[in-house]
């Protein structure tokens, strides 16, 4: 059995969103919205995020205004910002290129 991803303290998570531009911190998650060109680009970036998020079993939560998307990461095991929501935000902007 894995065991559960521990809840990272406020300032390791601080300094760990130093190198996510645009990601902040709010309510007990990190999140980012990101802007394309037209709302094709948008859901495209959307359906590039399904095998990632899938393969590490980590979904995030997700708005979608037209062009802009939302993604909002917290690890709903510990209710907390954990380990997995810094990798997979570290991918998401990788993704989103």
């Amino acid at each position: 059995m894995t065991p559960a991803p521990q809840p990272l303290d406020d300032e390791e998570i601080d300094r760990r969103l130093g190198d996510l531009p645009g990601w902040r911190r709010e309510s007990g998650e990190i999140f980012k919205w990101f802007r394309f060109g037209s709302f094709p680009e948008a859901i495209g970036f959307l359906g590039r995020l399904v095998e990632p998020c899938e393969r590490v079993d980590h979904h995030p939560d997700i708005e979608n205004h037209y062009d802009r998307v939302r993604i909002g990461l917290h690890t709903w095991s510990v209710n907390a910002i954990t380990e997995k929501d810094l990798v997979l935000a570290a991918e998401i902007e990788a993704i989103a290129g």
